[in-house]
């Protein structure tokens, strides 16, 4: 599997006339050979070649062993003890990796993730060294998964409705968002997941009303909105979806929001499909919103594409023209938020099929009323 991406990686590269990427520990570099590093202080990058040579790693000494075992793809090592510095192994791995043929041409890199220290690594390792922008090349080429990909991603779907499903079952007049929080938590790991997503987001009441709610200590009440955002992250791909729920019976307005913003969901979903653009998407979504009167309230973009990160490409909102083609995954997650009183959001994954599309997460999406 990851041979062939490295194929594809190859191939747009010399399409853009790069002579190479440069990829420090990161989600990239995880796609292409299956290895995951923290973000240390060691200098640690991995150079494929626009030539389709092997890559070529330069690595801290002591995770030489670890790594040659655990990579998907055979590369040269090129290994650097803390006494002695990284600068004549990475100058080695420079020479190595971008042969006569690659010089002169700019090397790709991902200008959101690379660090000062891994630039200077470079420049160190072969003066006058160009660098360009590769970020939108990797984030295309990843847009679309495989089917062992949407594998894992269901499953990590099924792990987080699972364990948010468990949650809510406990929610009680009296408990706080950060109670809640940390219920959420344990009940997506005991569910199966490695851990979630992202911090899970807890917003109850008035504090709906913030799309990217801090979870506090206010106790929920009856006719509260709860808001909930979480999601599991499985073999190295991550799930996100938002269901609210009511505590005790809601009143009229919150309701009809609720039920707005349900229709605005499934409209959103309907609208998906082979050759849809995000903006075509956004654009269904939010018309539903703004004819129920409430499109001042509706704050965000409708979606984002998810995969091994929880943000990735495609932008499911105005201005996203470009074609969604079949594997590709991303959110649905309309929205209201009333400033100081309640907010409703609900979010679905999704993939492009060959036909139409289809939604990852089944949990319903009716309004879910909890006795108070």
């Amino acid at each position: 599997m990851e041979t062939s991406r490295l194929d594809r990686v190859t191939a747009a590269l010399h399409g853009r006339g790069m002579a190479g990427l440069a990829l420090m520990p990161d989600a990239n570099l995880t796609y292409l050979t299956g290895l995951t590093f923290h973000h240390g202080k060691r200098l640690t990058l991995a150079i494929f070649p626009a030539d389709g040579s092997q890559p070529c790693f330069i690595i801290p000494a002591l995770e030489r062993t670890r790594a040659e075992a655990s990579s998907s793809i055979p590369m040269r090592y090129f290994p650097w003890a803390d006494a002695d510095g990284p600068v004549e192994a990475a100058r080695a791995a420079m020479e190595a990796a971008l042969g006569p043929a690659l010089r002169g041409m700019p090397l790709g890199v991902e200008y959101t993730a690379l660090r000062v220290m891994e630039l200077r690594g470079l420049e160190a390792a072969m003066p006058g060294i160009e660098v360009a922008d590769a970020t939108d090349l990797l984030a295309e080429l990843r847009m679309a998964k495989d089917a062992d990909e949407l594998a894992i991603m269901e499953q990590a779907a099924r792990i987080v409705e699972a364990g948010l499903a468990r949650a809510i079952g406990q929610i009680r007049v009296g408990m706080t968002e950060r109670q809640l929080s940390k219920i959420v938590s344990e009940e997506i790991v005991a569910a199966g997941g490695e851990g979630e997503s992202f911090e899970n987001i807890v917003a109850s009441g008035p504090n709906g009303a913030n799309p990217h709610h801090s979870n506090s200590d206010r106790a929920f009440v009856s006719g509260d909105l709860i808001t909930i955002d979480c999601g599991a992250r499985y073999r190295g791909y991550i799930s996100d979806t938002t269901r609210t729920v009511a505590l005790g019976e809601p009143d009229a307005e919150a309701r009809a929001v609720y039920d707005l913003v349900r229709r605005a969901n499934e409209a959103g979903k309907a609208a998906a499909r082979p050759e849809a653009s995000g903006s075509e998407i956004d654009a269904a979504a939010r018309q539903v919103i703004e004819a129920g009167g409430y499109g001042a309230y509706f704050i965000h973009r409708t979606g984002h594409g998810i995969g091994m990160e929880v943000h990735e490409l495609p932008n499911i909102v105005a201005g996203s023209d470009a074609p969604l083609v079949p594997g590709t995954t991303f959110t649905i997650e309309p929205g209201i938020y009333i400033p100081g009183r309640i907010g409703v959001r609900i979010e679905d994954d999704m993939v492009i099929t060959a036909d139409g599309a289809r939604s990852l997460t089944n949990m319903s999406r009716e309004l879910l009323v909890i006795p108070a």
